[in-house]
């Protein structure tokens, strides 16, 4: 399989925010950022995987880092949780380690005692520092040895402003890539939607060849959306791992509530979607009903079907897949359907051919010109129907925009135009103009 990890592009100075669960680090993130990227919540241990952002701040950028709750007693995630937090600590090239003003626990003594041998580049911030009495007691934070100890209050942003200038003050600037490792094509971003527990933190994984998300047998392992990246065939791919999507009925939890607001979130910020689909279970109710949040935001989408490896194999095995899908899921009749292993990385390069395909696609014009000779030719081959009083008739047809794809058709009459008959251009666009795998919007207009 020739993915590879993508080089740091602009050679950004990675920050990461640590600390005990509950002081405020995914509140400072999201203050910091300006977005509400990471989830905030009063149950401690929300945050699982790290959630890396772009933080542009004035004139210089970093890549941001919210870490999961460090912790000394284990249980469920804790302690996959607490590696990956110590692991960005030894990567990064600031480290702000936030402290709750009001109290000093064994987990805060233990985080500083690990991060002693980076010392030279640790942020103290001491969070919820909002009154005088509070900033009197801040003072006591400087007997830890630490030479740089600033007050904030992440939640109205107090102090966050002073942190955020010592922080790119003490960083390195920026560095170009070199010119032979830059990707020669554009970026596309790929989002991986779907049920709990079909594979999609495990495809993260073996895109970006790293350990980036926790995997889990457990629903929900997913909180946050995490951001990875990786080259194929010298273009950049930047894949948004998201939370299992379940029914309504069965949300309960805020966080739950959250992680799927978020997870939906992506369909915007991708170019493609990457349904994933449990083989061995099949296409469920759910499945249709992420796909219909997918097709009306006109993005491109591939059905994954994941766990291949698992079926007992028989003959005409993915036809008679494809078939069956095709018939519950109309909805996508034009998405490409690929089988994979995320685990065993079989099926991998399939797909990301398929999704550079249907990205192409997205962005493909056709001129007025060329189009409306193809019109023609449709018209005469099938004419639009009559009405009581006339003939419905079709003056003239462009696109109005790509990604998502959408035509214009000029008619003489807009009330009760033919769904069927729209339909039918929809066919002859995608079989003539090279819109196979993606989905298309027609707009009657007067």
């Amino acid at each position: 399989m020739s993915v590879s990890n993508l080089p740091n592009s602009h050679k950004l100075p990675l920050i990461a925010i640590v600390g005990r669960p509950n002081v405020g680090k995914s509140t400072l993130f999201n203050r910091l950022i300006g977005k509400r990227r990471a989830i905030t919540d009063p149950t401690p241990g929300v945050t699982r995987d790290p959630v890396e952002y772009r933080w542009d701040y004035e004139d210089r950028s970093a890549l941001l880092v919210d870490t999961g709750g460090v912790k000394l007693e284990y249980k469920d995630f804790d302690r996959q949780v607490s590696d990956k937090s110590r692991e960005v600590i030894t990567r990064a090239d600031c480290i702000v380690c936030m402290l709750d003003v009001t109290e000093i626990t064994p987990e805060d003594e233990d985080i500083m005692a690990f991060l002693r041998p980076y010392k030279d580049k640790v942020f103290i911030a001491v969070n919820k520092v909002d009154n005088e009495k509070r900033e009197q007691a801040a003072w006591e934070f400087h007997s830890f040895g630490y030479a740089r100890v600033y007050t904030i209050a992440a939640t109205h942003g107090t102090g966050c402003a002073d942190l955020a200038d010592a922080l790119f003050a003490f960083l390195p600037e920026e560095q170009e890539m070199e010119p032979d490792t830059a990707p020669s094509h554009q970026s596309i971003r790929i989002a991986v939607l779907g049920k709990p527990n079909t594979g999609k933190s495990t495809l993260l994984n073996t895109l970006t060849n790293s350990d980036l998300a926790i995997v889990s047998d457990i629903p929900g392992t997913t909180r946050d959306v995490i951001e990875g990246r990786f080259m194929y065939r010298n273009t950049e791919y930047t894949i948004l791992d998201t939370a299992g999507i379940r029914r309504k009925s069965k949300v309960t939890e805020n966080v739950e509530y959250y992680s799927v607001n978020r997870a939906i979130k992506t369909i915007d910020e991708a170019d493609v979607v990457l349904l994933m689909v449990d083989t061995l279970e099949g296409v469920t109710d759910q499945d249709k009903k992420i796909a219909g949040l997918i097709v009306k935001k006109g993005k491109g989408v591939l059905i994954v079907l994941n766990k291949w490896d698992l079926l007992e194999k028989t003959p005409n095995q993915l036809e008679a897949m494809k078939d069956r899908i095709g018939f519950v899921f109309p909805v996508l009749s034009f998405a490409p359907i690929v089988p994979v292993s995320a685990l065993n990385a079989s099926g991998i390069e399939e797909l990301l051919d398929d999704v550079y395909k249907v990205y192409k696609e997205l962005h493909k014009r056709v001129d007025t010109s060329v189009m409306n000779k193809y019109l023609e030719k449709w018209l005469s081959y099938n004419p639009p129907p009559r009405w009581k009083r006339g003939q419905y008739k079709i003056r003239y047809m462009t696109q109005v925009s790509s990604a998502p794809v959408e035509f214009a058709v000029f008619v003489n009459r807009t009330k009760g135009f033919p769904a069927s008959y729209i339909q039918y251009l929809k066919n002859k666009i995608r079989k003539d103009l090279g819109f196979s795998r993606v989905p298309i919007e027609i707009h009657v207009r007067g």
